[in-house]
């Protein structure tokens, strides 16, 4: 079987940027704000200027889908124990030296992208798959926005919902488009510090900063926040704290909160993989803090996977690993035991997807 190669002609038109006065094209995605001679491509490689337009070199094409628990995003408390079909392209906005999906997310390599599908084809693939959701991930979806945009439609008019897992590393403007057609996002706040941002990722921290606030005040998103640990880099307790009094000040105590474990991987072999004990650490800092809900990502720990009540401690969602246990919650999101309403989405009895993974052919 040969790999699909989309012909540069057949490229699809890409929105979100301006003529600048020396005849370059800058792009207005993102704010690392690409300056592109004829031909050129962004940092992201995918978005490209092609005379007097930019595209979209990996429209209508991905890296792979699968299905996966709804948790594994992670996003714990948007349809716990849904299925959800998962995807992404290639190329990324920033450059993480310890990226965990690098291999897609850096990949320059078009002829990887083996399924070839439409939005309507994702859509339906979605829904006779049993599907709750689709997921724009492995790579962020901020550089395919016109692709999730037009998937997104095709879903909603599915009534299938969708989510982003995301650095939040865009403009206002494509912000807006882009999460008008979201249903749930997790948002990677890779650190608390700008110095972190910009020697780690060749990327700035107010702008994701930015990205949250707008989640939370100007869109009804359910979304959830992670964390990855870095030992030696992002792990003090001073950090922590600092961001969590941060997000309980901005946006309250319902966000959850994943601190999740790194392991050596991409341009950071040397760095060891975050111990257990760290996890635990800065899940005790941001309950003190004054979060509800602060999960344990990448590691088997009972009560870093439980979802609790806020009001009466008890535990209300069980979890060993992605299989629900226990499910302690009415359709509108209530406490069993004490009546108290949970942020998050809802049914009123959990999804049974489990832990499975299981890998979806479209358009070969």
């Amino acid at each position: 079987m040969t790999a699909f190669a989309l012909p540069p002609e057949a490229a699809y038109p890409a929105r979100y940027w301006h003529w600048l006065d020396d005849g370059r094209m800058q792009c207005d995605l993102c704010p690392r704000d690409c300056r592109l001679h004829d031909g050129q491509r962004g940092a992201c490689f995918v978005r490209q200027r092609l005379g007097p337009q930019m595209v979209l070199a990996t429209y209508g094409r991905s890296s792979g889908f699968c299905i996966d628990p709804i948790e594994k995003k992670p996003l714990n408390q948007f349809y716990p124990g849904s299925s959800v079909l998962s995807f992404g392209t290639a190329g990324c906005n920033l450059a993480c030296k310890f990226c965990q999906n690098w291999d897609i997310s850096k990949s320059r390599d078009m002829d990887r992208l083996m399924d070839v599908a439409t939005p309507a084809m994702i859509a339906d693939a979605a829904a006779s798959s049993g599907c709750k959701s689709v997921a724009f991930t492995y790579n962020d979806p901020v550089i395919f926005a016109e692709y999730a945009i037009d998937v997104a439609d095709a879903c909603h008019a599915r009534g299938i919902k969708t989510v982003a897992v995301t650095a939040g590393y865009m403009h206002d403007a494509a912000r807006r488009d882009f999460y008008a057609k979201i249903d749930a996002a997790n948002v990677d706040l890779k650190a608390f510090s700008d110095d972190f941002y910009w020697q780690l990722t060749g990327s700035h921290l107010q702008p994701v900063l930015d990205t949250l606030v707008y989640l939370k005040h100007e869109t009804e998103v359910w979304f959830e926040i992670t964390t990855l640990l870095i030992p030696g880099h992002n792990d003090s307790d001073a950090e922590i704290t600092a961001m969590c009094q941060w997000l309980m000040t901005e946006l309250g105590p319902d966000v959850p909160l994943h601190f999740s474990a790194f392991h050596p991987d991409h341009k950071m072999p040397d760095v060891p993989a975050t111990p257990l004990i760290t996890l635990l650490r800065a899940r005790d800092i941001a309950l003190q803090a004054g979060l509800h809900f602060v999960y344990t990502g990448n590691v088997h720990h009972a009560a870093g996977d439980t979802t609790f009540c806020p009001a009466c401690q008890g535990p209300l969602i069980e979890r060993d690993w992605y299989l629900i246990k226990r499910y302690r919650l009415d359709a509108s999101g209530r406490c069993l035991d004490c009546g108290t309403v949970i942020a998050g989405r809802f049914d009123a009895q959990p999804g049974h997807f489990g832990r499975q993974r299981i890998p979806v052919a479209i358009g070969r």
